[in-house]
């Protein structure tokens, strides 16, 4: 996990400052569910994970839900306080981690926990995370009895020797059989690639693409592989025993990867995201770019609400001593300004298609979104209509232009 931001200590109970505008009560709220157990910790991976049987009584899986109910408890008397007790739950993310290591009926119990303390939305969107060899027809049947709408599932990829660079465990073979299964069960699946793993060959890239298509799902996230430090993939390029990825063999499966997308009709709607319409795009992940209200429970989890961010203890005995003690889980927090906002709010928004208005950025922007036009970053059409809409190529260099333009903030 990237290293906390600094900012504040919160008090001990987890109360909101009374600055931080938390808004009308009828604004929509998501929950991010962190689930940090993991079978085997990937070697590229950085995220706040820890393999499952490393955990003592009190932060193993048996007792995830009861500490979770005591956040759930928690999140809800603050939120009363501050005056948004009765906020309408539109999108509910289950990570991790491998969330579907818990049990399905810890995993349901997790959502009758939510359902006994929040208002949730007739058409919530609830998704969890998945490796495909923790799934069955019972347990996928177990989810959708219990109000999940999605499954997520980490593919990563169809070639056995790129999982063992990744150090993923479970049988590509397996992915056909366990999307039939999601959809039987009347679940939306999302299949989770990642490109760029060092010897991944081009024709590999394209097989995982062919695989992956070849399952008629309705949503695919396409990730580069980031070599981050602290991990052990880290480890292995900085001793010369893997290469780093390549920049131009990465942006070529970028480009190979929207062109059989959108012929299998897909299309993007954010950077690495592609989905058949708005109607199976990640609602969820939509909610973070759009600058929504969440609430992060878990180990290590993060959340925003009514501009405040903060964050969890990242260690689950830390999180759940903390807990037991009555305390918030919450180690920092920092109160964002009207410029971070706004510059949050380009970043964000230059990733999504016509999500960004052009009269919405900062004087003197306009000289360049002409350059951009004129060097081909930006659709035409798009920016004559006043909407920030990248082109393929543009895509490729949306962290430059969104560097450009919140200079202007």
């Amino acid at each position: 996990m990237p290293t906390q931001p600094s900012g504040e200590v919160p008090p001990r109970d987890g109360s909101l400052p009374a600055s931080a505008g938390v808004g009308a009560a009828d604004r929509g709220l998501s929950l991010y569910v962190h689930v940090p157990y993991c079978r085997v910790r990937c070697g590229y991976c950085d995220f706040n994970t820890y393999t499952a049987e490393d955990l003592g009584p009190g932060a193993s899986r048996d007792d995830y839900r009861a500490n979770l109910a005591r956040e759930l408890d928690l999140s809800v008397s603050t939120l009363a306080e501050a005056g948004a007790g009765d906020r309408e739950v539109s999108t509910i993310f289950f990570g991790g981690g491998t969330p579907t290591l818990l049990a399905a009926g810890v995993l349901a119990g997790v959502m009758d926990d939510i359902r006994a303390r929040f208002r949730l939305a007739a058409d919530v969107e609830v998704t969890t995370e998945a490796n495909p060899d923790t799934l069955d027809p019972a347990y996928i049947a177990t989810l959708a009895g219990a109000g999940f709408t999605r499954i997520s599932m980490g593919m990563q990829s169809a070639v056995p020797h790129v999982l063992a660079t990744l150090d993923r465990t479970h049988d590509p073979e397996k992915i056909p059989e366990v999307a039939r299964w999601v959809k039987e069960a009347g679940l939306d699946l999302s299949l989770d690639l990642i490109y760029g793993t060092p010897g991944e060959s081009i024709e590999d890239w394209r097989r995982s693409l062919d695989v992956a298509l070849s399952n008629e799902v309705d949503h695919i996230s396409a990730y580069s592989l980031i070599i981050e430090p602290g991990t052990k993939m880290g480890a292995m390029v900085r001793r010369g025993r893997l290469p780093m990825p390549d920049e131009d063999d990465l942006a070529d499966k970028y480009e190979i990867a929207d062109a059989a997308m959108t012929a299998a009709g897909l299309h993007w709607y954010e950077v690495s995201n592609w989905s058949t319409g708005p109607e199976t795009r990640c609602l969820h992940n939509m909610a973070y770019w759009q600058g929504a209200d969440w609430w992060g429970y878990g180990p290590g989890a993060h959340s925003h609400v009514g501009g405040v961010r903060f964050w969890n203890a990242k260690h689950p005995r830390a999180w759940s001593d903390r807990l037991l003690a009555g305390q918030s889980p919450s180690i920092g927090r920092e109160i964002l300004d009207e410029q971070t906002r706004e510059i949050e709010r380009i970043m964000l928004a230059a990733r999504i298609d016509s999500e960004l208005r052009l009269d919405s950025l900062g004087a003197g922007s306009e000289q360049a979104i002409r350059t951009f036009v004129r060097q081909g970053l930006l659709d035409p059409d798009g920016a004559a209509d006043g909407w920030f809409r990248p082109t393929l190529h543009g895509r490729l260099l949306a962290d430059h232009m969104v560097r450009i333009l919140t200079e202007y903030v």
